[in-house]
C-alpha cells in the first residue's frame, strides 16, 4: 500500500518547491509567476524513514465557470478528495487570506485529514502569518521553508502518526485476505512498466488522448493551446502490460518561445524524450508533419526512440485516402533514415484507433529490442558481399571483415573493415537498408557503425 499526500494551496505558496524537496529532484517546474502547475502531479517521496506517495497540485482559486482556473480547482479536488492527507500550504509572508479561510471550510466537510503548513517562515517576515494559521482551527501549523530545507523534521512528526497508522490499517487487511486464500489485485504485473511518452506541438490533442485511454478526466484539457506544462508521467495497465504514460507541454519551435515558464516546458519535454523508450507523436490530421513536427520527428530518432505517428482528429477529414497518401510522400521525402514508420488513425475524443495504436506501441518496442544473433548476421553478410562488393576508393577496395550487434534499443551494429574510411556513404546506407528489410528492422531508428579491426573468429 502506498500512502498517499496532496499538497494543495493558494497560487504561488511554494507547493512544487515543497514537492521538489520531498523528491528529492527538481522534476515540477518552478517560477516567481502565480499559476505554473496546472496538472496534478505524483511522485515517490522520503522523509527520513517515510515513504510516500506525494501530488503536486495547481493552485486553489474560487472561480466555479467553465474557465480554465476553474478545471484546474476541480482537478485540485479531485487529488485531494483521493489522498490520505493534505499538506494546506499558507504563504507566511503574506498571512492568512480570506481565499485561504474559505477553502478551509471547504476542507471542514470532508474526512481526508489536513496537516496546515506555514511555508516561507525563514527569517523574522513568516512568524507574524504562522501565529494567523492558528485562528484556521486545524491544530498546530507547521512552520517550515521548502526553498531552504528548514523544519522538515517537524513536518516529519506531523506526518508520522498518520503513515504508521495508515501502514498498521495495511498489514491488517493483508493478513485478512493471506488467511482467506484470496490474492492481492494490486500484483505487480511487469517489474519493468513499458515508458510511453505522448509529444506533438501545441493543442493537437495529447492530453485528450490520455485521458481517454486512462478512462478519467486526469489531464487537464481545453479548447486553450499549451495547458500542460509539466511532463506528467501516469502508472497504467493495458492488457497485462504495465505502461508509465507520459503526457507533456506542447512542442513550439524555439524562435518562437519568448516566456520562461514554457522554454521550461519544452525543456521538460525534450526531457521525457530522452527518458522514453516509446514515443507516440500526435498528429492534427488537418494540418500534418508541418516543419515543426519534422523537427520533433528527428530530435526523437535522433535520440533512438521507437517513434509512432498518431494522426489525431481524424474523424474530421473528409477525404482520407489523399490525406493519407500525402502523409506516406511527406514521410518517404522528409524522414527518409527510418523506413516503416508506424502510421495510425485516431480519434482521441472518442477513442477511436487507440487499441490499434497501442497495438502499434508494443510492436515497435519488441522490434527496437530486437537482437540478431552474431552467426546469422555473418552469413547474412557474406551474401551480401557476394552479390554487392564495395566499391572501389582511390583504386583500392576495403575488405569488410565481420558484422555484430554490440548493442539494441535501438539496434545497433558495429561493421569491422580493413580501412575505416574505405566505405562511402552511399554503400553504408545501402547495408542499413538491407540490415533493416532482411531483418524485419522497420520503423526504428537503425545505426551502423563502421570500425576498423580484426576478425576476432579468424583462427590465428
Amino acid at each position: 500500500m502506498s500512502y498517499t499526500v496532496a499538497i494543495i494551496g493558494r497560487p504561488n505558496v511554494g507547493k512544487s518547491t515543497l514537492f521538489n524537496r520531498l523528491v528529492g529532484k527538481r522534476v515540477a517546474i518552478v517560477d516567481d509567476q502565480p499559476g505554473v502547475t496546472r496538472d496534478r502531479r505524483e511522485g515517490k517521496a522520503t522523509l527520513s524513514d517515510l515513504k510516500f506517495t506525494v501530488i503536486d497540485t495547481a493552485g486553489l482559486e474560487n472561480v466555479h465557470d467553465d474557465s480554465l482556473e476553474a478545471r484546474m480547482r476541480q482537478q485540485t479536488e479531485a487529488a485531494f478528495l483521493e489522498a490520505d492527507i493534505a499538506l494546506l500550504l499558507i504563504d507566511a509572508r503574506t498571512g492568512v487570506t480570506p481565499i485561504d479561510e474559505h477553502f478551509v471550510q471547504w476542507l471542514r466537510r470532508h474526512e481526508t485529514p489536513v496537516i496546515i503548513v506555514a511555508n516561507k517562515c525563514e527569517g523574522a517576515q513568516g512568524q507574524s502569518g504562522l501565529l494567523g494559521c492558528y485562528a484556521l482551527g486545524l491544530g498546530e501549523p507547521v512552520p517550515l521553508s521548502a526553498e531552504h530545507g528548514e523544519g522538515m523534521v517537524d513536518l516529519y512528526n506531523a506526518l508520522q502518526p498518520h503513515v504508521d497508522a495508515a501502514k498498521a490499517n495495511a498489514a491488517y487487511t493483508l493478513s485478512k485476505l493471506t488467511d482467506s486464500g484470496k490474492e492481492s489485485d494490486d500484483e505487480i504485473i511487469n517489474a519493468h512498466p513499458l515508458q510511453m511518452a505522448i509529444v506533438g506541438r501545441p493543442n493537437v490533442g495529447k492530453s485528450t488522448m490520455v485521458n481517454t485511454l486512462l478512462g478519467e478526466d486526469r489531464m487537464l484539457t481545453g479548447p486553450e493551446a499549451g495547458i500542460t506544462r509539466d511532463s506528467i508521467s501516469i502508472p497504467w495497465t493495458h492488457g497485462g502490460r504495465e505502461f508509465n504514460l507520459i503526457d507533456t507541454a506542447g512542442l513550439r519551435r524555439r524562435a518562437r518561445v519568448n516566456e520562461k515558464v514554457e522554454a521550461l516546458s519544452g525543456a521538460e519535454t525534450r526531457r521525457a524524450i530522452d527518458y522514453a523508450q516509446v514515443v507516440v507523436l500526435v498528429l492534427d490530421a488537418n494540418d500534418m508533419l508541418e516543419k515543426q513536427d519534422l523537427t520533433i520527428a528527428r530530435n526523437i530518432i535522433e535520440e533512438g526512440r521507437a517513434l509512432i505517428l498518431a494522426v489525431n482528429k481524424w474523424d474530421t477529414i473528409k477525404d482520407r485516402g489523399a490525406a493519407l497518401d500525402k502523409l506516406h510522400d511527406r514521410l518517404q521525402t522528409s524522414l527518409p533514415q527510418v523506413r516503416g514508420i508506424p502510421v495510425v488513425t485516431v480519434s482521441g475524443q472518442t477513442g477511436r484507433g487507440l487499441d490499434k495504436m497501442l497495438d502499434a506501441v508494443l510492436d515497435v518496442y519488441e522490434v527496437w529490442n530486437r537482437r540478431v544473433p552474431t552467426a546469422k548476421l555473418n552469413r547474412w553478410l557474406e551474401e551480401i558481399l557476394e552479390h554487392h562488393q564495395p566499391p572501389l576508393i582511390s583504386g583500392r577496395r576495403s575488405k569488410v571483415r565481420y558484422i555484430t550487434q554490440p548493442k539494441t534499443r535501438p539496434p545497433t551494429f558495429a561493421l569491422f573493415v580493413s580501412h575505416e574510411k574505405g566505405l562511402p556513404e552511399s554503400y553504408i546506407r545501402y547495408m542499413a537498408n538491407a540490415l533493416r528489410e532482411d531483418f524485419d528492422l522497420w520503423g526504428v531508428p537503425l545505426r551502423l557503425i563502421v570500425r576498423k579491426g580484426t576478425n576476432p573468429f579468424a583462427p590465428k
